[in-house]
């Protein structure tokens, strides 16, 4: 089975809706993890927007990457430039992919405009893994 990390900077709203369609999109393909150079607790937002999606990340947590250094990943993917120029060396085979998605949590504005900036994040972040899992794991 495969194995996938995806990291940010806090994991807190990309790494998590990353994590949240990774995992519905494989189903029992593969193991998806997500993790933080820092930790900052999962985005209430983040939460909202994905269930407006019909995903759950609600028990999801928020890693940080020393807790995955002994692991064996397949594919390590960065969705921040913070996170792909901060990135401790892997042991390891993966591939490294990475995205920069805009931070939906620096979003400014009424809750309405934060919460646009959320669903267009989210709208990235689920055709990237989509195409992702589409090209690797038929």
């Amino acid at each position: 089975m495969k194995k996938v990390l995806v990291l940010c900077t806090g994991n807190s709203c990309r790494s998590q809706i990353a994590e949240g369609y990774l995992r519905a999109f494989t189903g029992d393909k593969a193991e998806i993890y997500s993790a933080g150079i820092e930790t900052h607790g999962v985005n209430p937002r983040a939460i909202e927007i994905m269930k407006r999606d019909g995903i759950d990340i609600s028990a999801h947590t928020s890693n940080n990457i020393n807790e995955y250094m002994d692991n064996d990943f397949d594919y390590v993917i960065t969705v921040c430039d913070n996170a792909k120029e901060s990135c401790p060396y892997f042991p390891t085979k993966a591939v490294k992919l990475h995205y920069n998605f805009p931070d939906p949590a620096k979003a400014t504005g009424n809750e309405e405009q934060v919460m646009e900036a959320f669903r267009e994040v989210r709208e990235q972040i689920r055709s990237y893994t989509r195409n992702f899992v589409n090209e690797n794991f038929r």
